[in-house]
Parts: C-alpha cells; structure tokens; sequence
C-alpha cells in the first residue's frame, strides 16, 4: 500500500518561563503497511506505539524541542529502538525536559529522510524555537509545519529563544514560495494550505502576529 499519512491528538501540558498550559498536539505519522516515521512523539508514548502497531517505526523527528512535542519521545525510542532526530539548535531547550537523554542523530537544512519510498525534506525555520523545522513531502504534497505555521498565522514568539522577525522571515523564504496547493499539518490545530496562508503574510507582520 502507498505511503500516507495518519493522524493522531495527544493532551498534556506545555511549560517553559515558568508557566504552564494545558494543551492538545498533532501527532503525525507518515510511511506504509510497514514501516512509518513519528513527526512530534507527544506526551502519550502507548497511544503512539498503539498507532504505530507492528510497523517498523523509522525515526522520531521533532520539529523542536518544546517539552510537549518531546516529552514522550524518550519513551517511544526506548520501546521501538527507533532514533530520535532533533535540530542541534534546540539542544538547550531539549535539556531543560530531558537533561539526562540526549537525542540520536541530528536535522540538518536540507536533509532528505526516506520512509516508505516518500522523501521528507528538512527546512530549517528559525523563530518559534532556534532548531524548528518542517518537513516538506511533495510526494504527499503535505508539508509538516510543527509550530511555525498555523491556519490563520506564525507561531508564537513570545517567550524565551523565539523571535518574531526570524519566523516571519523563516515563512516567508522557506515556506510561502511552496506550491499552494501543499497542505500544511500543523503542530496543533487545523490544517491549511500554503495558498489560503501567503495572502495574510504583511497582516501579520503589521499586527505583530
């Protein structure tokens, strides 16, 4: 069966500065009948692995390191033996949930990885977080935007190692020059395209968004 993509929501907490938020996170699976990868093994490792059932699963890749897009990534890696992958810039905020397990390989702009005969390209988008990433699969004409890119505007920048010039200028240079026609799977939240987020771009950076 060709490659796809399921979709699975997790709950849990966020924290970081000293506040912490309730909050529900897409949890995206992408490959085959055999084996998948996991983009953001959020705070529920069995329901993932129940998800993932007896397919091999490839690689955990974190858009970022933001506790609840990793916090049960740990757990996954140590139940499936797959390796977790993780942008080297986001290595501090990866140790303020994990300081005694590190990830296993790094992300790097530009990286292709392979699952299940589709190619899922890493983008390096600074902004939300110094590491963010997104992947982008023209075979599935999907792109992954973790919290980059959300239905109606940028992810937030208001607490530490975020910064609102560097996401509008990581969108607008790595992701609304992708057909627009690519459907953006977001980090929380509904889908979008890129064609129904491009026209917004100035909006956003008149408000500040």
């Amino acid at each position: 069966m060709a490659a796809r993509i399921e979709h699975l929501v997790t709950s849990g907490q966020f924290t970081l500065d000293g506040g912490t938020w309730g909050v529900d996170n897409n949890v995206w699976i992408v490959g085959d009948d055999h084996e998948v990868v996991v983009i953001d093994a959020a705070h529920d490792a069995d329901a993932i692995a129940e998800a993932i059932g007896d397919r091999r699963l490839a690689a955990i890749i974190c858009t970022h390191a933001h506790n609840d897009h990793i916090d049960a990534a740990p757990a996954l890696a140590d139940r499936t033996g797959a390796p977790i992958l993780l942008h080297p810039d986001d290595l501090p905020l990866w140790k303020q949930t994990h300081p005694d397990r590190s990830p296993d390989g790094e992300l790097d702009d530009g990286q292709v990885v392979e699952v299940a005969g589709v190619e899922l390209t890493v983008l390096h988008t600074p902004g939300h977080a110094p590491g963010a990433v997104c992947l982008y699969a023209p075979g599935l004409n999907a792109l992954f935007s973790g919290d980059t890119l959300f239905a109606g505007g940028p992810g937030a920048t208001g607490r530490s190692y975020s910064d609102f010039p560097t996401i509008v200028d990581s969108i607008r240079e790595r992701l609304l020059g992708l057909p627009g026609g690519t459907v953006v799977h977001t980090g929380h939240g509904d889908t979008t395209t890129v064609a129904a987020e491009a026209p917004h771009l100035q909006e956003w950076i008149d408000r500040g968004f």
